[in-house]
């Protein structure tokens, strides 16, 4: 695949997954390297729908420990359980959160100084 992507501008985000899809089966279908695919989905999503943050938390030492992403600062260890990330991590379940400031046990992670650590709000 090239370096460009192609979706509908405008389009419902139905629309846009059924158009950015088989270009991420693409991208990825000759990488073998998880990170390097993992750091071109968050880009092509946040491309795509532009969102404010998109990213991976892949599951080490017994915590959700940041990936490839797009976007601002973010936490970089997340306990299981929580936050939204932690919470669909234990539940095993997507979540889809509307104001992220509004769920329960939110992780402030955005606007992190050098050397600050994640804390609930």
């Amino acid at each position: 695949m090239s370096e460009t992507l192609a979706f509908t501008l405008g389009a419902d985000r139905s629309t846009v997954y059924d158009e950015i899809v088989p270009q991420i089966e693409s991208l990825i279908g000759g990488e073998t390297d998880v990170v390097a695919n993992l750091a071109n989905i968050a880009a092509v999503l946040k491309e795509a729908f532009g969102f404010f943050w998109v990213g991976f938390y892949l599951v080490k030492d017994e915590q959700l420990v940041l990936g490839p992403f797009q976007g601002p600062l973010a936490c970089t260890r997340i306990n299981f359980g929580q936050g939204v990330c932690g919470h669909a991590y234990t539940t095993r379940e997507t979540v889809v959160v509307p104001d992220v400031d509004e769920f329960p046990g939110h992780i402030a992670c955005f606007g992190l100084a050098v050397g600050d650590r994640c804390s609930n709000v």
